[in-house]
Formats: C-alpha cells, sequence, structure tokens
C-alpha cells in the first residue's frame, strides 16, 4: 500500500483542527484516504470542511479542556464514523510571558490549553481503540520543552506535561496495541509566527507540511513498532 492510500478506511480525528497546523494536517489526512473527524474551539472555516472529504464530521465550539465536552464530541465522531483508528492532539495554545511580569493564572491556562485538552480527548478515545485492540495516539510537545527560555516558562511547562504524558501512557498501552507519541517541533512557519517574528529568516523553520509528514507517520500503520517516542522535528533552528 502507497503513502498514497494508507488511510484508506481509517478514522482520523484531529483536534485544533482549524489552526494553522491543524488543518494542513487534516487535509494531509484526506489525501492519504482518511476519514476525518475535524474538533475545534473555534468555527471551522467552509473550505477546511469542504476539502476534508466525504464522510468528514466537523465540530466547532467544543471545549476540550471539559472532559465532558470532550467525550461527547469523540462520540459524536465515532456515531457517523463508526471506528476510531487515529487520534491527533493538535488543540493547544502559547504565551509568552516572564515569570516576574506574569501570573500563576497564565500556568492554568497553559496547562489547561495544551495538557487537558490531550488528555480529555485521549481519555474519551481510549474506550475505542482499546476495545479494537488497535490505534494511534500523536501529541504535539515543544522542543522548547526540552531546554526552555525566558518568557517560555509556562508554555514550556505545560508541554513537558504533555510528553510526560505521552511517555506515560505508552507505558499504560503497549500490550494493549495502541501507541502513544509525539512530535516536538522547534519554531514552525505559520502566519502568526511571522507575525511575531517579522525579522526572522522563516525558512529555518518547521514547515506546516513537513511537520504533518512526521505526525502522519506515527498515526500509521508503519509506525506501529514505536511507541512513547517523543520525536524532534527542529527545522533547521
Amino acid at each position: 500500500m502507497t503513502a498514497a492510500s494508507d488511510f484508506n478506511g481509517k478514522t482520523v480525528i484531529v483536534t485544533g483542527a482549524g489552526g494553522a497546523l491543524g488543518g494542513v494536517v487534516a487535509q494531509c489526512a484526506a489525501a492519504r484516504g482518511a476519514r476525518l473527524g475535524l474538533i475545534d474551539y473555534a468555527q471551522l472555516n467552509d473550505e477546511l470542511v469542504a476539502g476534508a472529504g466525504d464522510g468528514a464530521v466537523a465540530l466547532s465550539g467544543v471545549d476540550l479542556t471539559d472532559p465532558d465536552a470532550a467525550a461527547r464530541a469523540i462520540d459524536a465522531v465515532l456515531e457517523q464514523a463508526g471506528r476510531l483508528d487515529a487520534l491527533i492532539n493538535i488543540a493547544g495554545g502559547f504565551v509568552w510571558q516572564t515569570v516576574s511580569d506574569g501570573d500563576a493564572a497564565t500556568w492554568d491556562r497553559m496547562y489547561a490549553m495544551n495538557v487537558k485538552t490531550a488528555l480529555n480527548a485521549t481519555k474519551a478515545a481510549l474506550p475505542h481503540m482499546t476495545a479494537a485492540g488497535a490505534g494511534r495516539i500523536v501529541n504535539v510537545g515543544a522542543a522548547g520543552a526540552v531546554k526552555s527560555a525566558a518568557g517560555m516558562g509556562a508554555y514550556a511547562a505545560s508541554k513537558a506535561g504533555v510528553m510526560r504524558l505521552t511517555e506515560s501512557l505508552a507505558e499504560e498501552l503497549k500490550d494493549q496495541g495502541v501507541t502513544v507519541n509525539a512530535v516536538l517541533p522547534t519554531i514552525i512557519d505559520t502566519p502568526t509566527n511571522r507575525a511575531d517574528m517579522p525579522d526572522a529568516d522563516f525558512s529555518r523553520w518547521v514547515a506546516p507540511v513537513d511537520l504533518a509528514a512526521a505526525i502522519l507517520f506515527l498515526a500509521s500503520d508503519a509506525a506501529r513498532a514505536v511507541t512513547g517516542a517523543l520525536l524532534p522535528v527542529p527545522g533547521r533552528v
């Protein structure tokens, strides 16, 4: 089976599907034959949904920091798709704020946006995957959580939490046919990052399509022997 069709017949849920990375991952998964579940807190645009292919389930206004809302969203995709093969947790956020000028609420917000969203979506998906004896979960960590920098404390701490969640869950599930891995990008080449850092050399950053390729490898059958991995995707940063 070629990469162009290696997700045929499979259902892939992408959280944060309306974002710069989520939209590219969804597009690439659809091109490889996946039936998509698109989940986001923001309103999903019509172009993204139209490009997601036949049978796609698009859910906007989903607060994944709420376990019940996450469970309802995952169940809604399963009700229409009938199966769940991969969950790609992209929903999250970023704040640059120094400790001296910031507040504890920022740390709570980063934990909620980055850790709780992944945790809640995963807990909702797990019963379906373990019942099937197969599944792929891919999280988005951050290279900045390996070695943080000034102003990155709250964000890096939350992404470190995602990485520890990935490792712990991989150990829990390694005998149940479900793999859990994470990618660790540096700066992703998004419109927001370009606007925030207009003098940077964008060519050195990680292109969303390249990060999507790494994510979809981990979500594919080809990665069935890989679990608990924290895969650096540094670009040339």
